[in-house]
């Protein structure tokens, strides 16, 4: 019970504290710009992401692109076969 009253005399002056410093523009004005700052980075880092996601799937269209990476996976498989084949050391 007493840390009940304890936790709610901490809250109360913390959000007393609070209000009291955002009562000046200048302190609003400056949780403003810190919120759209962290806007921006976080919209950047998602635009990043989903660039980073693209580039990583295959374009049907891009035929050069999907010749080079079948003519890879055959190169693994030719050296897979030949190593179970015993034929490579």
């Amino acid at each position: 019970m007493k840390m009940n009253k304890t936790l709610l005399v901490s809250t109360t002056i913390a959000a007393s504290s609070l209000g009291l410093w955002l009562t000046s523009k200048e302190n609003r004005s400056h949780i403003h710009n810190w919120k759209e700052g962290l806007r921006t980075k976080i919209t950047k880092l998602k635009r990043e992401d989903k660039k980073r996601n693209k580039s990583n799937q295959l374009n049907p269209q891009n035929i050069e692109d999907n010749k080079m990476v079948s003519e890879g996976a055959m190169t693994a498989v030719q050296y897979f076969n030949k190593r179970k084949q015993g034929k490579l050391q």
